[in-house]
């Protein structure tokens, strides 16, 4: 019944709107050979449209609210009482056209916004003896053992009764899998990441921590002050102005008439218009940019948001593992170490197995066939690769040997996970993976500054130590690590006393902070549903950039709207001189709202058009993504600069020195030809279309310092004996400036240049 309710509600204002013009209409046809029956059927135009409008001006009071519709009942009612019918036909025309573009733009973008769900869990596969029954999630009680596959979501508080893995970012923001053993508690909305597993319910859907999370969604909104539109704002102080012309036309004239030709001409068609014609102009135009909001509120709050609070894990970084090095054992190389994992972890579901696959696949390797693999619980894939049994996984003990820990030492200062790749039981190297920053999130913020945010803060529940470091690169006012739910939405209503927020996240953990902001944006493809419904808006394609686009369009529509209105009940105000000095009659009055209305309208259509930003040629696009490979295939040559500074010591051992020399070697045939192809063919191509020589002046000098450390390092190999003992801290300040300036200017390079390239293009 309810579902019918709604749908009612949702067709009643086009329905009115219709039945409004065509009694208008109809009207106009009888006027010339019978003028009372057009006056009838002015008048039930007048009545039709006065009906809702009182019912919307009562329940604004109810609300302490006083918007635009009370002037435009008092004109309505003002052209019964003095027998205006036209004039009062042709104001309901203009009422109801306002409101039927509202309510557009609301059912548009609910639909948008429904069809990105993904819906939560409603069935769990509850064990009954030896069997798997299918039951509805709400009809799981304590004791229930579910059996929960590799992807799915535990629907339950549980507790589990084997080893497993889970995702948990989704509550926690803690990007890795995390292992938990037999025994150990489940919260209900991680995702189950390595092998099936069988769990134990303890609590009900209704008691269990995702259902918590849900119903503090429900509080954080239910307790959000609402946003004031734009019209509500100038009707604010227009209402009280046109109520006292009005009445002093009246008393002054002795003439009721002319108070009703002032509440016509007052009637506020430029907010009722103009600003639903901009807002619904600004929606569109954000979809387009992929940005979905959910009704005209959201986008007059975006357009005036001043606080940014940002999730880190899924928002600003990559939300899930990536390759960012691999360290290979002695007498063993980067890409060989890489293959042989990639080999064997291309049968595995694991969530590290991927990001592995992944990178032996963009560096261009092709891993040899792999049979006899499966997986082992806590230790990991094992298989058999020409012919020597390859175990890939991660271990609790790093071994003896000096180079294995280093490797654990770099993977905690680098807040990365260690996979271990062992040959025959003898360890081969470690591939270290962690969750990437998003190329295009210090970008991001930059154009949230440079779009009126004065303040930026990232919340998440992940690691103060990443945190910190993440934080830190992007250029973020202030970071809050080890979040709870409940601390991000506390956090969210402090900043809100402070300005108009936004908050963007993806998982459960956020959707309570999503609805207690002013405004809550949400990752639509990856965000759980309890995020996109807790949200204002969606960003369809999980770019963080479309933030940026969509508070810029926001901003720009909100603009468009308010110089709309203020020009249109400028002249209004104007009109009203005129009415209250005789000079226009109520009908006359109607006729120049009329024009008015068609002059800010189209005004308004301006949020249509795109918000400029620069647009690269085709063939620079194609230059920024083959550069853009060529640093994916340069990963070793970088990462030998490492190893080899990593290698060196005192007295110099001869595979200390081959390291540097295959260093130098790779340093010198693929990383500075690629340098020097930036410097002839990239470079001069982004100068001119960014219209400033001087634009790459410091990538260019980037170039140059890893150019002189190459040389360098060249001296060093030189003599005929090789680097001496005595230069050995020389030698290794070379390498490690080295690898710190080329890990730099690529990542300057990716941020700044190939991120532009990732843009889709947009109409």
């Amino acid at each position: 019944m309810s579902a019918v309710l709604v749908k009612a509600r949702q067709w009643a204002g086009p329905a009115f709107l219709v039945l409004v013009v065509a009694l208008t209409a109809a009207g106009g046809v009888l006027w010339s050979w019978q003028p009372g029956a057009a006056g009838i059927c002015w008048t039930a135009a007048t009545v039709v449209a006065l009906l809702p409008a009182v019912t919307r001006v009562v329940a604004d009071l109810r609300a302490k609210r006083f918007g635009a519709d009370v002037l435009a009942v008092l004109a309505l009612a003002g052209t019964l009482l003095v027998g205006e019918h036209l004039a009062g036909a042709m104001v309901a025309v203009m009422l109801g056209t306002g409101h039927a573009l509202d309510t557009f733009a609301q059912r548009r973008a609910r639909r948008d916004m429904s069809a990105l769900l993904d819906r939560a869990p409603r069935f769990a596969q509850v064990r009954v003896g030896d069997d798997l029954r299918r039951v509805p999630v709400d009809e799981v009680v304590p004791g229930d053992v579910i059996a929960v596959r590799p992807g799915e979501v535990v629907p339950v508080d549980a507790v589990l009764l084997g080893d497993a893995e889970f995702d948990e970012s989704a509550l926690t923001g803690e990007p890795l899998a995390v292992r938990r053993p037999r025994g150990d508690q489940v919260r209900s909305g991680v995702v189950a990441a390595g092998t099936a597993v069988d769990v134990r319910a303890i609590a009900t859907a209704e008691d269990s921590t995702y259902a918590g999370v849900l119903r503090l969604a429900e509080q954080a909104a239910a307790s959000t002050a609402p946003v004031v539109r734009i019209a509500d704002r100038i009707a604010a102080f227009f209402l009280p102005l046109a109520l006292v012309v009005a009445a002093l036309a009246a008393v002054l004239a002795r003439d009721p008439v002319r108070a009703v030709a002032v509440l016509v001409t007052a009637t506020p068609c430029p907010l009722l218009l103009a600003v639903p014609v901009a807002i619904t102009a600004g929606m569109s135009r954000a979809s387009r940019a992929g940005v979905v909001m959910r009704d005209g509120r959201a986008l007059e709050a975006l357009g005036n948001v001043r606080i940014a609070l940002l999730d880190k894990t899924g928002t600003v970084t990559e939300g899930h593992p990536a390759v960012v090095g691999v360290v290979p054992a002695p007498g063993w190389t980067t890409e060989r170490v890489l293959e042989i994992a990639a080999a064997v972890e291309h049968l595995s579901s694991h969530v590290l197995a991927a990001a592995v696959v992944d990178a032996a696949a963009a560096a261009g390797l092709r891993p040899p066939p792999a049979v006899g693999v499966r997986e082992q619980p806590g230790r990991g894939m094992t298989g058999s690769v020409g012919g020597r049994r390859v175990v890939v996984g991660r271990r609790e003990e790093s071994g003896g040997a000096d180079w294995e820990r280093a490797v654990v030492a770099r993977a905690a200062l680098d807040a990365a996970t260690a996979v271990w790749v062992e040959v025959d039981a003898e360890v081969a190297g470690a591939v270290l993976l962690r969750d990437p920053v998003r190329r295009d999130a210090a970008r991001t913020v930059r154009r949230l500054r440079a779009a009126g945010l004065r303040r930026i803060v990232m919340l998440t529940g992940d690691r103060t130590a990443v945190a910190q470091d993440v934080a830190g690169m992007l250029g973020f006012d202030d970071v809050v690590a080890r979040c709870t739910p409940q601390d991000k939405v506390d956090r969210v209503r402090a900043e809100n006393i402070n300005g108009l927020t936004v908050m963007v996240g993806d998982g459960i953990n956020d959707a309570p902070a999503l609805a207690a902001a002013g405004v809550g944006v949400a990752l639509g493809n990856r965000g759980s549903s309890a995020a996109v419904e807790a949200a204002d808006a969606i960003i369809l394609d999980d770019r963080i950039d479309r933030l940026a686009d969509g508070v810029e369009i926001a901003a720009r529509a909100r603009r468009v709207a308010t110089q709309s209105a203020l020009w249109g009940m400028g002249l209004a105000l104007a009109a009203m001189g005129l009415a209250a000095f005789g000079l226009l009659a109520p009908v006359g009055g109607a006729v120049v709202q009329e024009v008015i209305d068609a002059a800010v309208i189209l005004h308004s259509l301006r949020a249509l058009l795109p918000v400029r930003r620069l647009r690269l040629s085709e063939d620079t696009t194609r230059l920024l993504q083959r550069f853009d490979a060529e640093h994916e295939d340069l990963r070793a040559a970088r990462e030998a600069v490492r190893l080899a500074a990593d290698a060196l010591c005192a007295p110099l051992t001869e595979e200390a020195v081959a390291a540097v020399r295959l260093a130098h070697e790779l340093m010198v045939t693929r990383v500075l030809p690629h340098e020097h192809a930036e410097e002839v063919e990239l470079y001069p191509a982004l100068a001119e279309e960014f219209g400033d020589a001087e634009s790459t002046v410091t990538m260019s000098r980037g170039h140059a310092e890893i150019e002189r450390l190459t040389r360098r390092l060249g001296r060093h190999l030189a003599g005929q004996d090789g680097p001496a003992n005595e230069s050995v801290d020389d030698l290794r300040a070379t390498l490690y400036g080295l690898d710190a300036v080329l890990r730099l200017h690529f990542a300057q390079e990716e941020e700044a240049y190939f991120a532009l390239a990732e843009r889709a293009p947009q109409p």
